[in-house]
């Protein structure tokens, strides 16, 4: 049985490794109503957001993460949701919510763009990618 990718903020990548493992697989995302309603996310950031989701082979629904993915899961006879891995606490507490549901959530892995290891600035991407662009850009062999 195929499962279902579930598309996050850390995990924007067409070609990450759940849509190789599974091309013909439904994918989705989901605006988190508690995330948009706790973090004060610029709406040019939004903007920046949808504006590649539109570029992706997903779904776009609104709501509670976790139920909307029981229930994409559910339209399309799906027990697996394969993701890949945010260090995010909010991303550990909607996969503990999946499992409660009985779904499997199938963890995937990708390198990370920048050494994780160093000091950045999470509330705003800007001062981020400004430190993490030197390093991501750099030439690999």
């Amino acid at each position: 049985m195929t499962p279902v990718i579930w598309v996050h903020g850390d995990a924007m990548n067409p070609n990450a490794p759940t849509f190789r493992a599974y091309p013909q697989a439904p994918a989705l995302w989901v605006w988190d109503e508690d995330l948009l309603a706790t973090y004060n996310i610029s709406l040019k950031r939004i903007l920046f957001m949808y504006e590649n989701l539109l570029e992706m082979p997903v779904a776009i629904r609104r709501g509670d993460v976790a139920a909307e993915l029981a229930r994409f899961a559910a339209e399309h006879d799906a027990s697996t949701i394969a993701t890949i891995f945010s260090p995010s606490p909010r991303f550990t507490q909607i996969t503990d919510q999946l499992a409660y549901q009985d779904l499997t959530v199938e963890v995937w892995y990708q390198p990370p763009l920048v050494d994780p290891h160093r000091t950045f600035d999470l509330k705003r991407f800007s001062r981020y990618w400004r430190k993490a662009e030197k390093l991501a850009m750099q030439r690999t062999s």
